[in-house]
């Protein structure tokens, strides 16, 4: 399958980057698709699917049939016959390096009396910013009263405020 991926960034001219971001696939995904380090998952292959409505799908699946579905028309086949006789293009407007002289007064206009629109626009009033005071509650004072030391022998020792063990 990896080989008709290939064949389809091909077929479409596009490099595998701009397939991933056709497909909205990530690029490292379809690098690893391309080296070989991963087969395709079916997420892969349901967003070609989706996205690239005229790619048969069981050609896709399989390698079965043809890589279009019958009466899509192929993006690479001229769609106008190119005729051999090149003189054909002798019209006047088709030759490359002819000059077209147009006259520099032609695309002036007259800005004379052209009038200026002055579109007034209100200023914006400038928002007033009040001094608030913040007012802090004062939190009551807090004191140790108690310290517990647990040692790794499973003793311990308890410290009053006044330093003295109980």
């Amino acid at each position: 399958m990896k080989d008709r991926i290939k064949q389809i960034i091909d077929q479409e001219h596009l490099s595998p980057s701009s397939f991933a971001d056709k497909l909205q696939l990530g690029r490292a995904v379809v690098s690893h698709i391309l080296n070989g380090r991963n087969n395709p998952s079916l997420d892969v292959v349901t967003r070609i699917l989706s996205k690239m409505d005229y790619i048969n799908p069981d050609w896709l699946i399989t390698g079965s049939g043809d890589m279009y579905k019958s009466g899509y028309k192929d993006r690479n086949a001229p769609t106008q016959q190119i005729p051999a006789n090149p003189t054909s293009y002798n019209s006047p407007q088709s030759d490359l390096f002819s000059q077209n002289v147009i006259s520099a007064a032609d695309n002036v206009q007259n800005t004379e009396y052209r009038k200026e629109i002055i579109v007034e626009q209100p200023l914006k009033q400038p928002e007033i910013i009040e001094n608030k005071t913040v007012i802090y509650q004062k939190v009551p004072e807090r004191k140790v009263s108690k310290i517990i030391i647990y040692y790794t022998d499973n003793t311990f020792e308890t410290f009053n405020a006044d330093n003295k063990p109980l």
